[in-house]
């Protein structure tokens, strides 16, 4: 369970975990505060951005405390690691799909190196622990026996693999390097008859572009909401990168026929709706009531909240999960929206 948070110090936590946030928001702060603010930082995935940011407010106008100077030193060379891992990842990344594209097969990266390289000033903000690829689903076969080819073992089951349209490799030499071939972001089968993003409905997005604003947003979305729960921090923080990239009114149309023509509307309402209300991000809530509410998306809203975000592993973390399956269960049961032809 993590160190409690006061309200102070949750605010505290989505300033540090803000790339864009000033850094010296985190002065003068106790040893045992940001003690308590690294644990949870860590926890939500955005430690690398809170350890910039101490960085740069600087060592010698933090507490002078052995035990949290010794806490910063290892997360540190930690967060070293980590990047030279996600620059490790990426070159395999692009090997793979340089073999793809020898074979004539249609393919792209997503989320992590993706959102790292284009919604993040500081690339180190976002690291990732996996390359993502996503082919369309008619391509799957030789796409894997290609990654096979190139080094690496399939490490999930062929049957469920199928079924979630998401196959699971590891290098053969160092099985800390994971490749996720998808044939479609969304991998529940119940929601999917709802909504769906892969390779073709990317196309469509980008319009002859590649990774355009409206695309990265919109993956983004169903990353935090139709890929996870809610579990961290990290989900909304890209989403929130995400927004601030729509630099356009043609942008901002784009991701609205994205939404209708996914069937994510009700996942855009909602997790706009709370990123936007936990970063006091205006323009967030103002590009989520554009979407009409229905009913599932107001009991989406009422479920999905900041304090049950920031909660997820704390006292309070049992009614957090429960919002979260009862989520999980609107979607599911949520209808589909009429998308014109």
């Amino acid at each position: 369970m993590l160190p409690p948070l006061s309200p102070a110090e949750e605010k505290l936590l989505l300033d540090f975990a803000d790339p864009e946030a000033p850094a010296d928001r985190g002065r003068d702060l106790s040893a045992s505060s940001l003690m308590a603010l690294l644990a949870n930082a860590e926890f939500h995935g955005v430690l690398p951005i809170m350890l910039r940011k101490l960085r740069e407010i600087g060592d010698a106008k933090l507490p002078d405390d052995a035990t949290l100077r010794q806490k910063l030193c290892g997360q540190r060379d930690q967060a070293t690691l980590v990047t030279g891992q996600s620059m490790l990842l990426q070159y395999h990344g692009e090997r793979i799909m340089k073999a793809l594209a020898v074979k004539g097969i249609p393919a792209r990266i997503v989320k992590g190196p993706v959102f790292a390289r284009k919604l993040y000033r500081h690339a180190a903000d976002r690291p990732f622990t996996d390359i993502d690829i996503l082919v369309d689903p008619a391509s799957i076969g030789e796409a894997n026996r290609t990654i096979a080819e190139c080094g690496f073992e399939l490490a999930s089951g062929e049957a469920e693999s199928h079924e979630l349209q998401e196959y699971k490799w590891l290098e053969k030499e160092n099985s800390s390097l994971l490749i996720e071939l998808q044939g479609n972001l969304v991998h529940d089968t119940g929601m999917r008859r709802r909504l769906s993003l892969g390779f073709r409905e990317l196309q469509a997005i980008d319009g002859g572009e590649v990774d355009t604003p409206a695309s990265l947003l919109t993956i983004a979305i169903v990353h935090a909401a139709g890929g996870h729960k809610f579990h961290r921090l990290q989900l909304c923080v890209d989403v929130l990168q995400g927004v601030r990239a729509l630099q356009s009114p043609e942008s901002e149309t784009r991701l609205l026929e994205a939404a209708r023509m996914t069937g994510i509307e009700l996942e855009l309402a909602t997790v706009l709706n709370v990123t936007g209300r936990l970063f006091g991000e205006p323009r967030a809530i103002e590009l989520a009531d554009r979407i009409k509410p229905d009913l599932s998306i107001r009991l989406a809203r009422w479920l999905i909240t900041g304090n049950m975000l920031l909660r997820v592993n704390s006292r309070e973390k049992l009614r957090s999960r429960l919002s979260r399956d009862a989520f999980r269960w609107v979607q599911r049961l949520a209808r589909p929206r009429p998308y014109p032809v």
